[in-house]
């Protein structure tokens, strides 16, 4: 009867007397005091805010005068994005997310290239020698022809000891100097198509070239997780929407 009697009494035993919102009170502490997140680099492709909100879309970019600096999108809370004016609630979690692959080096088209001026970048695909390695398994294939042709040439048009990769350079570079000490990069969502094109997103072949080179620029939308829509209503109202088209349509056939 006293902790009836007694209102915090009553408040401190209706919580302990729940261990769900312990859980939670410890688990918003431990939130609260976690070490703050690293901030990546900005890349060539993304370097500032703006670039990135309008990569991933959902009409971002009309936030890019709220977030000032590049530190500011990557440490500010959801809380403090509401302050700043981004609603609704949907959007921040969706920055949070598309901010978090960011961080872990999850990148769209694009996203991954070192050449680049304005926003714009050149994809080509060239013959570079192949590894020591690989040269040395051509070599000790000589006992059998067959597989030394094989080793050697890939096709009719690949040199010998040579195979083909996708290069980055800047947008109107027209050669290739293949530097042995780099290494060569894959870059996200490209690939080789028919063995001398290039084929990715959003890339725009340059002409004289047979698809063997293209540019890709920044665009709305490029890195944009679709939403799905609804069709005639969503899945409670469908019989009635349907039906009140079908019941529009038959008065507009009779009429």
């Amino acid at each position: 009867m006293a902790t009836m009697r007694n209102p915090r009494l009553a408040l401190l035993s209706s919580r302990f007397a729940n261990p769900l919102s312990i859980t939670q009170q410890c688990i918003r502490c431990l939130h609260k005091n976690a070490a703050p997140r690293p901030v990546p680099s900005p890349t060539p492709f993304v370097p500032d805010v703006p670039t990135f909100l309008t990569l991933i879309g959902r009409d971002m970019s009309k936030h890019a005068s709220k977030l000032t600096s590049w530190e500011q999108l990557f440490t500010l809370s959801s809380s403090e994005l509401r302050e700043l004016g981004i609603e609704p609630a949907r959007q921040r979690r969706y920055l949070l997310r598309q901010r978090e692959r960011f961080r872990n080096g999850i990148y769209g088209p694009g996203g991954d290239l070192e050449n680049v001026v304005d926003g714009v970048a050149q994809l080509r695909v060239v013959e570079v020698p192949q590894g020591e390695q690989d040269v040395n398994n051509a070599s000790s294939s000589k006992d059998s022809a067959d597989g030394a042709a094989a080793a050697v040439t890939a096709s009719a048009t690949l040199s010998p000891f040579t195979k083909r990769a996708i290069v980055n350079l800047l947008p109107d570079a027209t050669e290739y100097k293949h530097e042995a000490s780099k290494p060569l990069k894959k870059f996200a969502k490209m690939k080789i198509h028919r063995g001398t094109m290039i084929k990715g997103p959003f890339l725009k072949p340059i002409k004289g070239t047979n698809g063997s080179a293209a540019l890709i620029q920044v665009q709305e939308g490029m890195w944009e997780d679709k939403q799905g829509h609804k069709v005639d209503g969503g899945e409670r109202r469908r019989a009635e929407v349907r039906a009140k088209k079908r019941s529009q349509e038959r008065k507009e056939s009779t009429a």
